[in-house]
């Protein structure tokens, strides 16, 4: 008998890692226990971070998240480098191939070091521009964070990829616990603003070490000719997108600690934080599932559009009743996670709330631009709104936080439909379609959180806390549900929804 040919480690890392084909069969049932494993993964990310949130806002000072803050910014700016956009192009692309993610690995690797050099190189010049020395060694020790981050990567890309979702909802899950339950150590100890940090590096660290574990794949040698052109340009763009984003997003930070402090820096950064907290742990699972899926759609448009609304309808379902009701209830909100002390963040996170309402699928565009290869129209969009954003900080910060949260805030519902048609041209995507997917969770939302106020100003805010807090949430709940299986079709999408859950407890 022939024996039969022996496979090269290449081969087999192909065949293990790099074929999608097999996922089409069932590309559904893997999207709906995915997200169904990712939503539940978040749900816990979400109570671990509240938990430690409150924990730390006890233990530390606002100035403590202000200083943090100011080298965040130039930190997560440099984050953005040490990605370079590769991570995405190898989760897009049709056929991938060892020799290729290897030498994105080894591209992205030393990226990340040529950065974790720079940021800690500059790190005076980071303390000099705000005045404040501390900065110095802290912003030389998240530099770390980037070593760390280059070496998880492609492994992250390519269990994506595969649509390994449980896997990769156990290193977050691992991650953040290690991470939280060090922030809170180091904060009992006495660290103050460097319990953050320690957090921080403790996290990165995390996800390297469940990364590799968990993906068994090795990199190669880099091999610049094995047809990464088309992936690098791809993830340029990508970056370049984020480069202008970031910017514009975190130019409020900047001239905040510039001309107001960092008093007024962590008031505003905190409540950024609680207003992105619950749409970070809708929105980035769900894109984790979505990209891979979509990816895999990019030459079937019937198919692909159909995906593409379900899954935007599921993340506003969600989102938009919690940014709602948290808007509705921000005193009584604010002072449970935060304390009385904390009160200061009210009007700056009720001024947010407007873009944080469009946020809760503000990765719509994202999903259709980078599924279908279309990165570098992302970019001239990301160059047009960044420039909007500065203006409008520029304009809002000669009244301090509250300032720039109102013209951030009150802004970005003027660009919703522009955004929405510059995305779709060209595409099997429609507006019209789109529009309509968001009318019934927009409805339901607001309606509720219209009678959560009133309710509020006549009746939950002269009692307890949490009588008051459990009241509203009770009423923004049934109204919520009422009004959204109460409209045409409502009962019809109630079920189908009940049915995606009932196929997310089928077996892989």
């Amino acid at each position: 008998m022939t024996k039969p040919p022996k496979l090269s480690p290449e081969k087999v890392d192909s065949q293990q890692f790099f074929h999608t084909e097999h996922l089409k069969a069932d590309l559904k049932g893997r999207s709906v226990r995915g997200a169904t494993v990712t939503m539940v993964a978040q749900g816990f990310k979400f109570v671990l971070r509240t938990g430690s949130t409150a924990v730390l806002a006890r233990l530390l000072v606002p100035q403590d998240y202000g200083l943090i803050g100011m080298a965040t910014v130039v930190v997560g700016f440099a984050q953005i480098f040490k990605d370079l956009g590769l991570a995405n192009a190898t989760v897009q692309k049709a056929e991938v191939t060892h020799a290729q993610v290897s030498t994105l690995f080894w591209l992205n690797m030393g990226m990340s070091m040529i950065v974790a050099l720079i940021v800690a190189v500059t790190a005076p010049v980071v303390a000099w521009f705000y005045d404040d020395s501390r900065l110095i060694w802290v912003t030389a020790a998240l530099a770390s964070t980037f070593v760390f981050g280059g070496l998880a990567v492609q492994h992250q890309a390519l269990l994506r990829r595969q649509m390994r979702f449980n896997t990769i909802a156990k290193i977050d899950i691992s991650s953040m616990t290690v991470s939280a339950g060090a922030a809170v150590v180091a904060a009992l100890l006495g660290a103050g603003y460097w319990s953050l940090v320690v957090g921080e590096i403790a996290r990165a660290a995390t996800d390297v070490i469940g990364s590799w574990l968990t993906c068994g794949w090795r990199p190669g040698r880099m091999q610049l000719k094995s047809g990464v052109g088309s992936m690098v340009a791809y993830g340029g763009n990508l970056t370049a997108f984020n480069v202008v984003n970031y910017f514009s997003r975190n130019l409020d930070n900047v001239l905040i600690g510039k001309y107001w402090g960092a008093a007024q820096l962590g008031l505003y950064a905190k409540a950024y934080q609680l207003v992105l907290l619950p749409i970070q742990q809708i929105n980035i699972p769900v894109t984790n599932v979505a990209l891979p899926a979509l990816s895999r759609l990019q030459l079937e448009p019937e198919r692909y559009c159909n995906y593409y609304y379900k899954a935007i309808l599921l993340i506003t379902t969600v989102g938009m009743p919690i940014v709602a009701f948290m808007f509705a209830s921000a005193d009584k909100v604010i002072l449970l996670l935060l304390g009385d002390q904390w009160l200061e963040v009210v009007p700056i996170f009720r001024f947010l709330m407007p873009a944080a309402f469009l946020g809760t699928f503000n990765v719509a565009t994202g999903w259709a631009y980078q599924s279908l290869g279309r990165t570098d129209r992302q970019f001239l969009w990301g160059i047009f709104s960044s420039l909007s954003n500065v203006i409008g900080f520029i304009v809002g910060i000669r009244w301090g936080a509250v300032g720039v949260a109102a013209v951030f805030g009150l802004t970005r519902p003027l660009f919703l439909v522009p955004s929405m048609m510059y995305c779709f041209q060209g595409t099997p995507l429609k507006a019209s379609s789109f529009f309509k997917t968001l009318a019934r969770p927009t409805l339901a939302s607001l309606v509720a959180a219209g009678l959560v106020i009133a309710l509020s100003y006549f009746l939950t805010s002269k009692l307890n806390l949490l009588i008051g807090l459990s009241l509203d949430i009770a009423v923004y709940g049934l109204t919520y549900i009422a009004i959204w299986i109460g409209l045409p079709d409502g009962k019809n999408t109630f079920l189908e929804i009940l049915k995606l859950l009932k196929a997310s407890k089928a077996k892989k």
